[in-house]
């Protein structure tokens, strides 16, 4: 007899949704228990790892992830993780267990109250009412994850996977799902027209960019490219001549960025994330906004004077094909994105003090792969990262678009399950790593060969520069100079290493940056900073 579980499991192999990650709980044993050789189980040891993994898993290989979460318990630990693969537009499928459905009326112990837990971050979340609708429900689960890019929850019952499935009916979900995305060279005319008119045209470069159709474009029109802030990832390759460096996030600092262009091309991007608020037009007037963006609730909100809801990279092609060639260009040319700002930082602690955060980056970027993918979730420490750490390929910068935190060490850790060959680092404040430090168990059991650059200074630096910018703004939360990091990582069986002088720090990164190719074990550096003012 065919069963729920072995249509579901023949819908997973469908997809390429092989890797299940979880962390088990009783409502899923029925799911779990006896796997299939042909699937592989990834435990996370806490349900936001669980999902971070998958989230990392998800951007290696640019298809959806699964992840498995335990009824209410689960669900409710990776609500912060859902909402981040959400903002990072990552597709996943997310199956959660609930208890058996012959008494769910009874409310019985485990009994999840689903509906709505995880708010409005799933894309799509199913309730099948019957065992039967399963299958069909993880498929479209995979569909709309892939369309709308972002997890997609499926609740099933436990007694589900031991129901008949005859096969009789149908899926309610096709099995393959084709995306045309040409854009009609008519429907591009007033954006041609636009840009083509442009005395000082420039280009934002968003998560949801392509690198590889944005930069002909950006050298066609011969103009700056400024990245998004906050963005999930690196829209443009920092270390072209043309990048101007991310935008402010306050309206005076974006108005003054964008002074003196009279259209500005949004490309994957939203018009324009701000934090905090202050009062004003984001652009000057006189400056016309463009958007070109694949997602629909982006287009919406945005205050553009107009957007097209299409793929960018169909219309970046089109538009490099359909304008004119500049009489000259205007490229960026004061080497800001080139220089990486080190004039500004020392080479060394006088007198061998302690370690600064701009002293680690900078020996970090010296020594970086072209090919790394780096993970970036330390607050305190993101200017300056972005200023001495250029991204150079489309993985070279990763984040969290929803800005909360945890998501750093487990998508790293996913990130290189699914490109083995590739190096992947994550530079977190110590702060940052505590919210995700389960991960590191499933590094090390797995044998994941990335590395965690942990910036400790003991506290929560950027919460306490915020404190600061208010009046008598004393700061009611102690440091947390007592953790160590590097103790944890290996009570969780990850390797680690302390750095606390400059001798310590340019040693370990020559011996360890030549093996992040080839490296099967993670590590953990444990690097000791001070607080800059």
């Amino acid at each position: 007899m065919t069963t729920i579980r072995d249509a579901f499991f023949d819908v997973l192999r469908h997809h390429g949704l092989t890797t299940v990650f979880g962390n088990p709980g009783s409502t899923e044993i029925s799911l779990l228990a006896g796997l299939p050789d042909d699937l592989r189980f990834v435990l996370g040891l806490h349900e936001g790892s669980v999902v971070g993994m998958a989230t990392g898993w998800a951007i290696g290989g640019g298809r959806p992830a699964l992840a498995v979460l335990h009824t209410t318990a689960g669900l409710g630990n990776a609500v912060g993780a859902i909402a981040t693969a959400r903002a990072n537009r990552v597709p996943l499928v997310v199956v959660v267990g609930q208890q058996d459905r012959r008494h769910l009326a009874l409310e019985p112990f485990l009994a999840g109250r689903l509906h709505g837990l995880a708010g409005e971050y799933p894309v799509r979340a199913d309730h099948p009412v019957r065992p039967q609708d399963v299958p069909g429900a993880t498929a479209r689960a995979v569909h709309e994850a892939t369309t709308f890019r972002g997890p997609a929850l499926v609740v099933v019952p436990m007694d589900d996977w031991d129901a008949p499935f005859d096969g009789v009916e149908p899926l309610a979900a096709p099995r393959r799902l084709l995306r045309p995305s040409l854009v009609a060279d008519a429907d591009l005319a007033p954006l041609v027209e636009l840009l083509a008119g442009a005395r000082s045209p420039a280009l934002v470069a968003g998560a949801g960019s392509a690198w590889d159709a944005l930069v002909p474009l950006a050298e066609r029109l011969g103009c700056p490219v400024f990245q998004e802030p906050f963005g999930a990832r690196a829209g443009f390759p920092q270390d072209h001549p043309q990048y101007a460096g991310v935008l402010p996030a306050d309206r005076p600092g974006l108005r003054e960025a964008l002074a003196g262009h009279d259209v500005v091309l949004a490309v994957g991007a939203p018009v324009f994330r701000q934090y905090p608020y202050t009062p004003g037009p984001l652009v000057a007037a006189g400056t016309v906004v463009a958007l070109v963006t694949d997602d629909p609730a982006e287009a919406h909100r945005s205050p553009a004077d107009l957007a097209y809801l299409a793929s960018p990279a169909d219309v970046c092609d089109r538009l490099t094909a359909l304008l004119p060639v500049r009489e000259e260009g205007h490229g960026h040319e004061d080497g800001s994105a080139q220089s990486g700002g080190e004039a500004q930082v020392a080479q060394a602690p006088a007198g061998g003090g302690p370690l600064r955060t701009v002293q680690v980056l900078r020996e970090l970027a010296a020594r970086l792969p072209r090919d790394a993918a780096l993970i970036e979730e330390a607050p305190s420490a993101r200017s300056d990262l972005h200023r001495l750490v250029p991204a150079r390929t489309p993985l070279g910068f990763l984040s969290a678009a929803m800005g909360g935190l945890g998501f750093a060490l487990p998508a790293a850790v996913g990130l290189r399950m699914a490109l083995p060959g590739r190096p992947v680092i994550a530079v977190v404040g110590d702060g940052s790593a505590l919210y995700g430090l389960h991960a590191l168990w499933s590094a090390a059991h797995y044998r994941v060969g990335a590395l965690f650059v942990v910036l400790s200074n003991g506290r929560y630096a950027i919460m306490d520069r915020l404190a600061e910018q208010r009046d008598h703004g004393k700061a009611p939360w102690p440091p947390f100079t007592e953790v160590n990091m590097g103790a944890l990582a290996r009570s969780l069986g990850c390797p680690a290493r302390h750095v606390g002088t400059y001798g310590e720090l340019t040693a370990a990164l020559d011996e360890i940056m030549p093996t992040l190719t080839s490296r099967d074990e993670p590590l953990l550096l444990d690097v000791s900073v001070t607080v800059d003012p």
